[in-house]
């Protein structure tokens, strides 16, 4: 009986590889390993992204190409070097960073893709989602769930850039990508302080009676920053006078949520903001699923595998799936991350580990 590694040393053994090959068969006991690892063995790496460099580079773009029907958006993807060619952060989730100029106006478009932009500086854009302009403002998260007609207008003589994140490698994959095109300009020039989505949904623990269907995607197209600091403010001063508030010790965080589900904002993205006190530190943890995290505010470090990387405002890092990541924070760290656990807890396929807790577990 011959070995099932590949290895053939008879003719007959020799001719049945061949004729798998010519009749474009593979079997599985040569590639058991790559098809089913012990653990996963993602392609995409860790890596991180420096803001000052991304910004640098949008705003050269800004100035030598300009923002139109065609291209659509000025907006640069962060690659991961472990996915050559693609343009992709992760095997499901795209990121970029996108930069409209002063007075410029992004068309009217819309995509089968879920998309959302998160704000770390600036002010003066609007973007005008099924006719309604949202404002962009630091620190707020806009959502565009899929096939949601969207543009861009610029109220002010600055530019402005954020990050935008998409499910457009998942879609990609998938087969499921559908794009339209829509207006030249935005169908709303307007610039309120509140979008009319936030004036029906943005009340907290209130629902509007006109609308009790629930939604696929959150109908709440913007999350303000003032409810996130807010929020995880009071989860750290319930945590000083010795409630449970935190997810661990110093480590408060939230999870952005349809009001309609009280599920994630998008089938396929979930958004969480943490804060992490000065000194406070989380614990090494594995999961399945991607996830790409942006600095907001502060710095510290993270350990991404092996590898401890400083971090400053508005650096990025993607942490692959099952790749065991940790953070330390200098100062207060306040950080945005987006996951694919929309899709890994739909499919069953969702799993943490933590070395820490799984050792304090055996120990009793």
């Amino acid at each position: 009986m011959e070995q099932m590694d590949g290895s053939a040393d008879t003719p007959e053994l020799e001719q049945l590889y061949r004729d798998f090959a010519a009749n474009d068969m593979a079997p599985l006991w040569t590639q058991r390993d790559d098809l089913m690892p012990m653990t996963p063995a993602p392609q995409a790496i860790p890596f991180v992204w420096r803001w000052k460099t991304l910004f640098d580079i949008a705003e050269r773009s800004g100035r030598l190409v300009p923002v139109g029907r065609g291209g659509e958006r000025r907006a640069v993807g962060l690659t991961n070097p472990g996915l050559p060619g693609t343009g992709y952060a992760t095997p499901t989730l795209w990121c970029a960073i996108q930069y409209l100029g002063g007075h410029e106006t992004a068309p009217e478009h819309r995509h089968a893709q879920n998309a959302f932009r998160f704000v770390v500086e600036g002010e003066g854009v609007w973007t005008v989602v099924n006719g309604d302009p949202v404002r962009m403002s630091r620190g707020d998260l806009l959502l565009t769930p899929g096939w949601n007609f969207h543009g861009h207008h610029n109220d002010t003589a600055n530019p402005m850039a954020w990050i935008d994140g998409l499910d457009i490698p998942f879609s990609s994959q998938m087969d499921v990508g559908f794009f339209e095109f829509g207006s030249e300009r935005v169908t709303d020039e307007a610039s309120p302080e509140f979008s009319r989505a936030e004036r029906l949904w943005a009340h907290p623990g209130l629902r509007p009676m006109s609308v009790l269907e629930d939604k696929i995607s959150s109908p709440l197209s913007a999350y303000r920053w003032e409810h996130t600091d807010a929020a995880l403010t009071e989860q750290l001063k319930l945590e000083d006078e010795g409630f449970p508030a935190t997810l661990s010790q110093g480590h408060a965080a939230i999870r952005y949520v349809n009001p309609t589900t009280g599920g994630d904002v998008m089938s396929t993205i979930r958004c969480e903001f943490h804060r992490l006190r000065a000194g406070a530190s989380t614990p090494p943890t594995h999961e399945v699923g991607s996830a790409v995290w942006q600095v907001f505010e502060g710095s510290g470090t993270v350990v991404l595998g092996d590898t401890e990387t400083r971090l400053e405002t508005g650096d990025l890092f993607v942490v692959p799936s099952w790749v065991p990541w940790s953070l330390h924070a200098d100062t207060q760290f306040d950080l945005f991350r987006f996951t694919d656990g929309p899709i890994m807890d739909r499919l069953n396929f969702a799993r943490t580990y933590t070395p820490a807790q799984h050792e304090n577990e055996r120990a009793r």
